[in-house]
């Protein structure tokens, strides 16, 4: 009989010693991993198979928090209150056409010739209730049968919305800054109203120069409206600070005023006293301002990137007061912001004038109780419009003027503005509590579109009702879901909306 091989013998040694071995006494293994399956990841290359048959897919699922927000806010109700169209469409109503065109603003699409992308959409076509979008045809008729008037409308309709959102977002601000500038739209086309004016970028050419207000504290657009090439007048000036701050002044807040050298004119004073408001306004050059700035006592300013500053009192020619001049004076003018003093952009944002070898900044106030250090920084934070304005031409369309019509362009200006503040609404509501009106952060519409406008999802239908479906995989589900839930509480009570954020914005 062959004996057995000796590895065997050894291996059935070992067998023998597991089946004896007390497992009590085993060493537990180290939890390597979570306690979840990891799931394999997804092999994509050129032959992975595609095909269309997905239906009820939507990529902008970000969607439901502004047709919840706009829903328990009552905008359907209130455009039909406050906008006058004499033609009644078939296709949709008023509110639904007004709609569409905000809410294909919003996603991206200023053109209305690019609503057709999202004519199918799932999503927006269930909040607007309809089957699929008309054609582009339809909607230029719309719009080109609103009057002019109608772009007022939308401006008093953004007001009365602003009013119930910050009783909603326990908005209660102490004071509320209004940073007034104008802007140039380049046009390319034979649009009314086109004028050669003033054109930094596009010497020679046509072009509106558009007025715009924003709230510094919350960036809401405040007012404003589209104007020819020609620079606003005193008496333009005027009407439109007056009627931005008669919309504010039903909030009780100290009102503060900013605006650079365009707004430099008694019109513009007289309309900052009228509501006590209290402003600063870059000064323009004049020969007498010229020789004040040369009597006055100079002194260091280490509170500011000036050599020296100085103020003294001075009444302009025309008129009736004098007020505080505040002057800051750059001896190096390449120190001046720390850019190159033959830069236009350098010279256009700092307001600086040429003196022989110096150059000088200059403020107008009635705040009579800040130093010029306080004021000059008050002053700077005025740049923050300028980046409004920037992110609504940019990223709202404002300077896609689909008419050759002036009226036309008006309202499609007041909508995109009005688009423009769904985000700064939206903003309000998905705030933290702990913030404040120092630390309020402000998300660009671009930003906001790609973390909380862009999200797949899919329609469902059972049962008679209709649901939406995300991904598991969405980054900002938290955010989402709180935003969610305090849109869906907002409530009207019989002394107005009840706030849904504990915590008031001041």
């Amino acid at each position: 009989m062959r004996s057995l091989p000796s590895a065997y013998l050894n291996r059935k040694e070992v067998t023998q010693k597991v089946k004896n071995r007390n497992h009590n006494n085993a060493k537990t293994g180290g939890n390597q991993g979570v306690g979840a399956k990891r799931r394999e990841a997804n092999e994509i290359n050129a032959s992975t198979p595609y095909d269309f048959n997905g239906k009820n897919l939507t990529a902008y699922g970000g969607l439901l928090p502004v047709a919840t927000m706009l829903e328990k806010i009552g905008f359907t109700s209130l455009l039909a209150e406050l906008i006058t169209v004499n033609r009644i469409p078939r296709a949709m109503d008023v509110a639904q056409f007004v709609l569409a065109i905000v809410l294909g603003i919003y996603v991206g699409f200023s053109r209305l010739s690019h609503l057709r992308f999202v004519a199918k959409d799932p999503l927006l076509t269930g909040i607007l209730r309809v089957a699929k979008l008309p054609v582009q045809t339809t909607l230029w008729r719309f719009l080109a049968s609103l009057h002019i008037t109608v772009g007022a409308q939308l401006l008093q309709l953004q007001r009365k919305l602003r009013e119930r959102v910050w009783a909603a977002a326990n908005v209660k601000l102490n004071a509320i800054t209004v940073d007034t500038d104008t802007t140039v739209h380049t046009l390319y086309g034979k649009q009314m109203g086109g004028r050669k004016s003033y054109n930094p970028k596009n010497k020679g050419k046509k072009s509106y120069q558009p007025i715009l207000s924003f709230i510094a504290e919350t960036r809401e657009y405040v007012g404003g409206k589209l104007r020819n090439g020609h620079r606003p007048t005193g008496k333009q000036i005027a009407d439109h600070l007056e009627e931005i701050f008669a919309g504010l002044a039903a909030y009780g807040a100290a009102l503060f005023g900013r605006a650079d050298s365009g707004f430099y004119c008694w019109e513009a004073i007289q309309a900052y006293l009228k509501w006590n408001c209290r402003f600063v306004v870059v000064a323009r050059k004049t020969n007498l301002l010229v020789e004040q700035l040369r009597k006055a006592k100079w002194k260091p300013s280490p509170n500011t990137d000036a050599d020296a500053m100085c103020e003294f009192r001075y009444q302009p020619t025309g008129w009736t007061q004098e007020f505080r001049f505040v002057a800051l004076r750059y001896d190096k003018p390449d120190t001046a912001g720390g850019k190159d003093p033959e830069d236009e952009e350098t010279v256009e944002q700092y307001q600086l004038f040429e003196c022989g070898k110096v150059k000088y900044r200059v403020f107008v106030t009635n705040i009579e109780d800040q130093p010029v250090s306080w004021i000059a920084w008050f002053s700077n934070q005025r740049s923050r419009c300028e980046n409004l304005i920037k992110e609504s031409n940019n990223d709202a369309g404002l300077t896609a003027h689909p008419s050759g019509r002036f009226a036309t362009n008006a309202v499609h200006f007041q909508m995109a503005m009005l688009a423009y503040n769904l985000n700064c609404w939206l903003l309000l509501f998905q705030r933290e509590e702990k913030e404040t009106v120092e630390n309020l952060k402000h998300t660009m519409l671009q930003t906001a579109r790609l973390r909380f406008l862009y999200i797949p999802a899919k329609m469902w239908r059972h049962a008679g009702r209709s649901g939406i479906s995300y991904s598991a995989e969405y980054a900002e589900k938290s955010l989402f879901d709180r935003l969610m839930s305090r849109l869906r509480g907002i409530v009207l009570l019989a002394e107005g909306f009840a706030p849904v954020v504990p915590v008031a914005l001041k």
